[in-house]
This record gives structure tokens, sequence and C-alpha cells, in this order.
């Protein structure tokens, strides 16, 4: 009897040290959490930052492997998206605006792009013809955009080609166009050498720092993709605050 208190004192006495030990582990990890942690690089200055709100989609798994190489392909990653860093009180501010497109879709409906639903299924699928191709959302007034969020398409692996996304107060993007992402890197659409990386479509989306321009429409560019010559969208997101 004695030599089991004793035992099951040591274990006592070993949990007691450990505790400290564990939260030191714990506090560790949360920082390093915090160092992984993607933040906007606009001008956020004295500004309190939190991590913006992102739903996933489910995963899809299956599909035909992907035959694709390019110099400006990104390697695919399997790893979770860190947490996107951005002014507090950031929030989701396309779902549900006015859509407009260069031609109209010849799969789908517009509307699709900002209704939320971000399934893979077909249903779910917007898609327009050959050529470069846009769709423009209206976010109904300025705001400092933050983030960008787009789902070409995930039943599968595919890259899209020429993925060029701007914002502007002007419809036409005529003037004052901000270039938010340009993966085009040998101009073939026609708006400039990008510097940014072609990437394989998944459940995750591309995610892609706004930098806090102001604007009231964000316009996206595609030009095919791997698997055929049209452009494919399942949902639009885009991140702000009211314009200061």
């Amino acid at each position: 009897m004695k030599r089991a208190l004793c035992k099951y004192g040591i274990l006592a006495l070993a949990a007691v040290v450990m505790l400290p030990v564990l939260a030191q582990e714990s506090a560790t990890e949360k920082e390093k959490k915090a160092d992984d942690a993607i933040v906007t690089q606009a001008d956020v200055q004295g500004q309190e930052l939190e991590a913006i709100k992102i739903e996933l989609p489910e995963a899809f798994f299956g599909g035909t492997p992907l035959d694709y190489w390019g110099p400006n392909l990104e390697p695919e990653s399997y790893k979770a998206r860190p947490p996107f860093m951005a002014p507090k009180g950031t929030e989701l501010i396309s779902k549900g605006k006015a859509v407009t497109s260069s031609v109209e879709p010849t799969h789908g409906e517009l509307t699709q792009l900002t209704d939320g639903d971000k399934d893979y299924v077909k249903s779910s699928l917007i898609e327009l013809p050959a050529g470069v191709q846009w769709v423009q959302v209206d976010l109904g007034a300025s705001y400092n955009l933050y983030a960008v969020l787009v789902w070409h398409f995930h039943e599968g692996k595919r890259v899209y080609h020429d993925i060029v996304v701007q914002a502007s107060d002007d419809p036409e993007f005529k003037n004052n166009a901000a270039m938010v992402y340009n993966n085009d890197h040998d101009n073939s659409a026609g708006l400039g050498v990008g510097q940014d990386k072609e990437y394989i479509e998944n459940n995750k989306g591309r995610l892609m720092d706004a930098k806090g321009v102001k604007a009231r429409y964000v316009r996206l560019y595609g030009q095919g993709n791997t698997a055929n010559d049209m452009s494919n969208y399942v949902e639009v997101e885009v991140f702000g605050k009211a314009a200061s």
C-alpha cells in the first residue's frame, strides 16, 4: 500500500511539475501560429488587426491528374492557409451584390458569383466562352478593400490562365484601375506583364491581398484553363471596410 501511495504521489508531483511546461508549450504554439499569419500589405499602422472570417467549401477528392507544368506555376500546397490579418471590422462585402460580365455566360447565371454557394458541383459553376473574358462585382459603394478570394473551379485539378484582378471607382475601368493580382507573365491578355504565380485550383480558393485600395468595383479577367478554353467561376468574395 505504501509503495502504491508513493507511486501515485510521484505521478501527481510530476503532473504538477509538467503543468507550467505544457502551458509554455501552448503559449509557444500560439505565438507560432501568430507568426504564420499573413498580414495585409496595406498601411495599417496603429490599427488593431484580426483574421478575416472565411468559410471553405467541401473539398473534392478524385478527378483526372493534372498534366501541366509552366515556369510560372506555384508548387501545390496541401497545408491549411494561414489566417489573413486585416484591420478589425473588415468583413465580407460582396455577398448578393450585382455582377456584370464581358459576355453572357454559356452556363450558369451571373448572380451565382456572389450567392455564397461555393460547391464544386457543375450547378454551382459559371462558364464564359473562349478568349479574354471578365466578370465584375459592383459593391454598391466605395470601400477600403483588403482581400479578394476567388474560386474558379475545384472539382478536380486545373490551372486557370491570365488571371488579372483590378479594382476601381470607375465602372468602365478606364481611370484609376488598381492592380490587385496579375499572373499573366507574357502579357497574352494585353493588360500588362504580371509578377504573380499561376496556381492549382482547390477548395481553398485564391486569396489576394487588395492592400486597402479604395474602390467600388472589382473586375476579374481570365483566358481559359488547362482543361479547355473556357473561363469558369464558382464564387468571388471581397472583404473590406467602409472607405475612410
